[in-house]
């Protein structure tokens, strides 16, 4: 049971207007409170929803510690500035490493490609919301490597934003190949602009989000903990 000087868990998504997002990370943060019961949850965004990362982390009690744990596929600008600046403004707040990699994650996308009907033989755009951060490339690069240890596919990344090649033109080059259908994986959390955008890319499918499934809840325990351990240590 959580007592008022227990660890606080600052879940912190992107934020998105899409209603159907904003309920998947919401119904997110709840699982994370389901599997942990007495676990003090406090959901914020880093963008387009409120509040905002520096306000949640301003209103944690005086000597309670708290970990931002990134409900956020990679590392990026939005890890490595917008939650690390809110995190060095109070002592006693830590950050945790976002969600992915993971072979969890990987292990969901196999399982979402089998959901949409992808065959073998097809070719997979895996396709990330995108970041100007070079570590957010090698994340999904890594990702991508972790799925092809689980599929036969022709697997290519591709970036919705900020990166290269984007989802359109990855679908292009896999058609070039000659690939007889091309499906994109949609590694994005939830419903909203980007994913609408894959929809658009022309592929023969396109998976649904990650959510809802409850190894993102555990992912994000995961992580929770590890940081944990490691302001500890």
């Amino acid at each position: 049971m959580a007592t008022s000087d227990s660890p606080v868990l600052i879940a912190c998504s992107h934020g998105t207007a899409d209603r159907a997002g904003q309920a998947a990370v919401s119904a997110l943060a709840e699982q994370i409170r389901q599997l942990r019961p007495g676990l003090d949850v406090r959901e914020t965004f880093v963008d387009v929803q409120h509040p905002q990362v520096p306000e949640v982390v301003a209103g944690v009690e005086q000597g309670r510690h708290a970990v931002v744990v990134p409900l956020l596929l990679s590392v990026g600008y939005h890890v490595r500035v917008d939650i690390a600046r809110a995190v060095r403004s109070r002592e006693g707040i830590t950050a945790a490493a976002p969600l992915g990699p993971d072979r969890r994650l990987a292990a969901l996308l196999d399982r979402r490609l089998a959901e949409a009907g992808a065959a073998p033989e097809d070719a997979v755009v895996l396709a990330a919301a995108g970041s100007s951060d070079p570590h957010a490339a090698r994340d999904v690069q890594q990702l991508a490597g972790m799925l092809a240890e689980l599929r036969a596919n022709r697997i290519l990344a591709a970036y919705g934003a900020s990166a290269e090649p984007d989802v359109p033109s990855a679908v292009a080059v896999l058609r070039k190949e000659g690939a007889p259908r091309v499906v994109i994986a949609s590694y994005l959390l939830a419903p909203g602009y980007f994913h609408s955008q894959l929809l658009k890319a022309g592929a023969d499918l396109v998976t649904q989000p990650l959510l809802p499934d409850e190894s993102l809840a555990r992912i994000a325990l995961d992580r929770f903990d590890e940081a944990l351990a490691k302001a500890a240590g």
